[in-house]
């Protein structure tokens, strides 16, 4: 069987989604999240942050700036819990490798021709590779969204699974650039590709264009998880990253996270969020001064 039978059997092999109800059901999901607004959950989001720097004016000192405040983290803050990581680009990781002494935080790079994926996929396949040699964790890649609207799937999965074989040991996060997919449909689909090509999270959003994270994305995405998991055995990781910058917002996700899949995924194992502006906004929902 080629495999581009292969993967619209297994497209097939999934539950259809009523994208008509999608913002519905999403709605009535979020007016459930100020159930939710307690310490401890404000806690368990700290913990979940993935703590981003992705500008053009980073710089060694700068990251290694970033990596030395989560390193002082718990003297400061001993009752709180650290972030879930710090994410870099790929030529960044090396020094946060050789700055961040804080347990329990992992090293993330962006990859694969972030944040548009407009590379050759050898290119991709090195940058993964030497951001896993320079001492990456995770690495978060974008979904080949031109390529997916074009209907090649079969280029989309190649992609994922060699950049997948690439991180070796390491987690792949694959950004869909949901607010680029648009359609509920869409956005399904292409969170069963990456799921099946061998994604360990599914992201949202690169934050980079004007739509970003979406809650009734978070809701689709949640559903094709847990409908993966279902068939497979296997639980991978939720990531909403773009224009979450406090809060009340981030409730909103951990509260679809909560109702979709349940409380085996409220841990920095399986849920994380891309938004370094909500981790102050965090400490002063847990009655702390900004820090980050």
């Amino acid at each position: 069987m080629e495999l581009i039978d292969k993967i619209q059997e297994a497209i097939q092999s999934y539950p259809q989604i009523d994208a008509a109800s999608v913002a519905e059901k999403t709605a009535k999901i979020v007016d459930k999240s100020s159930e939710n607004a307690v310490q401890d959950v404000y806690k368990l989001l700290l913990s979940c942050l993935d703590l981003t720097t992705l500008s053009v004016t980073d710089t060694e000192e700068k990251v290694a700036g970033m990596a030395q405040k989560v390193n002082n983290f718990k003297s400061k803050y001993p009752e709180l819990p650290n972030v879930g990581a710090i994410c870099v680009y790929p030529a960044m990781v090396a020094a946060v490798r050789e700055n961040l002494k804080a347990s329990g935080v992992d090293i993330a790079s962006v990859t694969g021709g972030f944040p548009a994926s407009q590379t050759f996929i050898e290119v991709k396949v090195a940058e993964t590779s030497l951001a896993v040699l320079d001492g990456a964790d995770e690495l978060d890649m974008v979904l080949g969204v031109g390529e997916f609207l074009s209907g090649n799937y079969e280029k989309v999965f190649e992609d994922i699974s060699e950049i997948k074989a690439a991180c070796g040991a390491s987690k792949l996060k694959v950004i869909l650039e949901t607010g680029a997919l648009v359609k509920p449909e869409s956005i399904y689909i292409a969170s069963i590709l990456a799921l099946e090509a061998g994604a360990d999270f599914i992201k949202t959003s690169t934050g980079k264009e004007v739509t970003a994270a979406t809650v009734e994305a978070a809701y689709v995405m949640t559903l094709a998880i847990k409908a993966f998991e279902e068939k497979s055995g296997r639980k991978v990781g939720f990531k909403p990253a773009g224009g979450i910058s406090n809060t009340e917002e981030a409730l909103k996700y951990y509260t679809i996270v909560k109702e979709n899949l349940g409380e085996a995924w409220l841990n920095n194992g399986l849920f994380r969020i891309g938004a370094s502006r909500l981790a102050n906004d965090l400490m002063k929902s847990l009655g702390e001064e900004a820090y980050f």
